[in-house]
């Protein structure tokens, strides 16, 4: 890392103070894995221009690239990359939301708008403000999905942008991450829908794309991910699609139903995690979060949000007379 970090300056020496920052601040794995290296320095040439690579190693040169903002963070990524521990937070998460929406097409013999299915509602996974009580279900939600269209839409997503993002910043940060947005969706949903169900991981979706998306705007200059304008522009299109049909099928329904559907507003509790702590998570690649301020304050913060909602959800339902739909 010292002789990466010298590459980019135009006399090739290094102060103290960086060199005091660089040991200080990252976090302890990258320095066990520079340790293991030995005196190896990190090839000269730019990742792109290296030829003879096998198709794994071609993968995680474009993670790198989509992922990480600067040349020595994408270089120093892609030499100390080891395929084990795999990203499995994302791909069991994703398998585990198939397996669960094929279980229920098959009982119910429907995969188009399940939510309008009298059965569907009585699954103990889908939060319902009648079962506020299940303290469960304030996460499980997020393995059902109203249909097809919203299933493939965020296992496509998760794939796309939450493997590589767990392949960079490991298991730890990107569940915390997602499971974050899922809670306060969940969460904000009982705060500003109060009548409404929830199904779907658009939450936790949600708060990875705009994580990414926010990190991708905060460092434009330095992403070197192609076409950066034509897809931003594309996943500002399908995201905000996605949550038109969410507000729609709320409060158009286009079928007969015995009560309110599903509530939009966890999209938009996701993407508010993700612009925040998602920020500061996907900024603080290889540095010690611990070590931050902006991290605690937004921690912090998040932890009010959560003491205000379940005060919220213990009074202010009786307090405030909701007439809350008969639970399934």
């Amino acid at each position: 890392m010292l002789f990466a970090l010298s590459q980019g300056k135009e006399d090739g020496q290094i102060c103290y103070s960086q060199l005091v920052d660089l040991i200080s601040s990252k976090r302890s794995s990258s320095f066990r894995r520079a340790i293991g290296s030995g005196q190896r320095a990190l090839p000269r040439d730019v990742l792109l221009d290296q030829a003879g690579l096998g198709i794994y190693k071609r993968f995680v040169r474009y993670v790198a690239y989509e992922i990480l903002p600067g040349e020595m963070e994408r270089r120093w990524y892609f030499y100390q990359h080891r395929p084990c521990p795999p990203p499995i937070f994302m791909a069991v998460v994703t398998l585990t939301q198939i397996i669960v929406f094929l279980c229920y097409g098959i009982r119910l013999n429907k995969w188009v708008l399940q939510t309008y299915h009298p059965e569907y509602m009585k699954s103990p996974l889908v939060y319902h403000p009648g079962h506020r009580a299940r303290a469960w279900r304030f996460l499980t939600y997020m393995f059902m999905h109203v249909g097809l269209e919203q299933l493939g839409f965020n296992t496509l997503l998760q794939l796309m942008i939450g493997v590589p993002l767990e392949m960079v910043h490991g298991i730890l940060r990107i569940s915390f991450l997602y499971l974050a947005g899922v809670l306060a969706g969940s969460l904000a949903v009982s705060v500003t829908d109060m009548r409404a169900p929830l199904v779907g991981g658009s939450g936790g979706v949600y708060a990875l794309c705009s994580a990414h998306l926010a990190n991708v705007v905060m460092n434009w200059a330095g992403m070197r991910c192609p076409y950066k304008v034509l897809r931003m522009i594309l996943a500002l299109v399908c995201m905000s699609s996605e949550v038109g049909r969410a507000v729609w099928l709320r409060f158009s329904p286009p079928l007969p139903s015995a009560g309110p559907q599903p509530s939009f507003m966890a999209h938009l509790a996701g993407a508010a995690v993700g612009v925040s702590m998602g920020l500061t998570i996907l900024r603080s690649y290889e540095e010690n979060l611990q070590d931050q301020c902006g991290w605690w304050v937004i921690l912090l913060c998040y932890a009010t949000f959560l003491a205000f909602a379940i005060f919220w959800n213990v009074f202010a339902y009786d307090l405030l007379g909701v007439q809350i739909p008969h639970p399934p």
